[in-house]
């Protein structure tokens, strides 16, 4: 074997792969917004550059019913006024759980997401953010 040759996960960690895909199974049954979902979960994969992220959910959200000129705007959210008040306080509190800034106020975070989310929302959210993050540095592992 290449000891530079990337970890076939799928045949190593089955199990665990099923497990944390059936993560979403739960969170998806809670009805969250699809189009947020989609445009957070391209949004952190775009902050952590995994290509193969970004060509998938680009995709499904075109999919679903996204715009390529939002799509493609996406990279420049905070610069453009193709997105709502709810979209920009998910793709602002995507953006700190991505890249863990620290210096970032997230008490201001949370409250600007209460005037645009329950909080089961921002449980969801929340989760979307972590289990994107997850899946793009295991996809990343494999480059």
């Amino acid at each position: 074997m290449n000891p530079m040759q990337a970890v076939k996960y799928e045949q190593e960690i089955p199990d665990v792969l099923e497990s944390l895909l059936s993560v979403h199974t739960v969170m998806d049954s809670h009805g969250f917004d699809r189009t947020l979902h989609h445009l957070v979960q391209l949004r952190a994969s775009q902050i952590n550059r995994c290509s193969f992220c970004i060509k998938m959910h680009t995709k499904e959200a075109r999919d679903d019913g996204e715009t390529n000129t939002r799509l493609d705007r996406l990279i420049v959210w905070d610069k453009v006024n193709d997105f709502s008040q709810r979209e920009r306080a998910a793709l602002r509190w995507t953006e700190v759980l991505t890249t863990m800034d620290h210096s970032a106020d997230l008490g201001k975070l949370r409250a600007e997401l209460r005037e645009h989310f329950s909080e089961k929302e921002i449980g969801i959210l929340t989760g979307t953010i972590a289990m994107i993050n997850l899946w793009n540095r295991v996809q990343i592992s494999r480059d």
